[in-house]
């Protein structure tokens, strides 16, 4: 309780109300030096500080504190991991295996640690993009499947939910290769802009 007392007193004390209220106050002393104030400095000095405290400028609150994307890229990379393990143990059929193959392949190059990690950290609406095809899309995708399928068993006839995996997971796959030609992207128009200012430095 004290040290919260102790806190908040002196962060008063940093505050601009009291600056400016303390600046007001040194001008009240100025004129009670200069005879202006008579005997009545201390209600002047007071009001000055009061004056002051009141016309500060309000506290501006503080910007809040994002986690890195490099860290949140960090926490997907080590998602991906476990979600590879959960596939591992999964049994497709040939074409769906073969898609989900090209996708987590994809995925696994996007997350290699590199420049393409230094341009996914620039870019928060990619990373937002990457982890929900790492913690949602895929896994649910192919938990989806498994579900399905076993109840088509007892209900045959039905379309086969391999088919909808395959066109889910290559929904996936097309999405991933936009976000990678994105990135292609920036990477190309760096390069140009880079070269752009070597040329402009050597004229």
């Amino acid at each position: 309780m004290a040290t919260s007392r102790f806190t908040g007193f002196t962060g008063y004390l940093e505050s601009r109300k009291n600056i400016t209220g303390s600046l007001c106050g040194l001008a009240g002393l100025a004129l009670t030096f200069a005879g202006v104030a008579g005997p009545y400095w201390p209600v002047v000095v007071a009001g000055l500080y009061g004056a002051g405290a009141l016309i500060a400028p309000p506290e501006r609150p503080p910007v809040p504190d994002f986690p890195d994307p490099s860290a949140q890229l960090d926490e997907v990379r080590a998602d991906f991991g476990r979600l590879r393990a959960y596939l591992a143990d999964v049994d497709l059929p040939p074409a769906a295996a073969g898609r989900l193959t090209e996708l987590t392949g994809l995925l696994t190059a996007l997350l290699d640690p590199g420049w393409v990690t230094e341009l996914l950290a620039q870019d928060p609406e990619a990373v937002h993009a990457l982890s929900r095809a790492v913690r949602q899309d895929v896994p649910e995708a192919v938990d989806t499947f498994v579900r399905t399928r076993w109840w088509t068993r007892l209900a045959p006839g039905q379309e086969p939910p391999e088919r909808h995996l395959e066109k889910q997971l290559t929904l996936l796959q097309e999405e991933a290769e936009r976000l990678a030609a994105g990135l292609r992207e920036t990477e190309a128009r760096r390069q140009e802009s880079h070269t752009r200012y070597l040329e402009d430095r050597s004229q």
